[in-house]
């Protein structure tokens, strides 16, 4: 089957996506864009909504990275089979996403005092409501999310290595249990081979 996911240089909303592929042992096209050079044109139109990552599989195409991190889960061992269980993680990742958007605020912000003051609102304020919560759900599972290694543990270390690219910063440290499971996912198996192999990121916000 011809795969492929399109993103940037960057890790962002595809590497947990990346993670995922590579832990399954699934070949696919790692298309990379540069970030200075978006929009391309022919790229950005041929988009349903103008926006990445998009994954192919032959002329079919899935956008928005919640969907395409479930659907690869559904392909693998990553994904219960209990609706119950499938609705339990949906929740877990969608309050995970909820970082981006202060996350966002610290990365739209111009001049270093504003850069400064939105680092530290994100550090005392969003990452301590949410991961204390996070740690206390992954204490409660014996250290996932589903009870088991799932889609929704690769998605909050995902959302956390981005974090940490562009605060400069190991936003996890203080929460052991967040800690450990992000590196158990980068040690797995494909994954650990994947990211000795890739190219450093950029924090292209500074």
């Amino acid at each position: 089957m011809d795969r492929k996911l399109t993103y940037f240089h960057l890790n962002g909303y595809a590497e947990s996506i990346r993670y995922m592929l590579h832990y399954a042992g699934l070949e696919f096209q790692d298309i990379r864009l540069e970030r200075a050079s978006w929009p391309i044109k022919e790229i950005k139109d041929a988009l349903p909504y103008g926006r990445l990552p998009v994954y192919e599989e032959g002329d079919r195409k899935l956008t928005q990275s919640l969907a395409i991190a479930r659907y690869i889960a559904s392909q693998t061992d990553l994904l219960p089979t209990d609706p119950w269980e499938q609705a339990v993680l949906d929740a877990a990742v969608l309050n995970v996403y909820e970082l981006i958007p202060k996350l966002a605020a610290f990365i739209t912000a111009n001049g270093p005092e504003k850069k400064h003051q939105a680092k530290e609102e994100f550090l005392t304020g969003a990452r301590d409501y949410y991961l204390s919560r996070f740690e206390e759900e992954l204490k409660a599972n014996n250290g996932f999310f589903g009870g088991k290694l799932t889609w929704a543990d690769f998605v909050l270390t995902g959302i956390i290595e981005c974090a940490n690219l562009f605060l400069e910063a190991e936003i996890e440290k203080e929460y052991p249990t967040i800690d450990t499971l992000v590196k158990h996912i980068r040690s797995l198996s494909g994954v650990k081979e994947y990211i000795a192999a890739r190219k450093p990121y950029f924090n292209y916000s500074l």
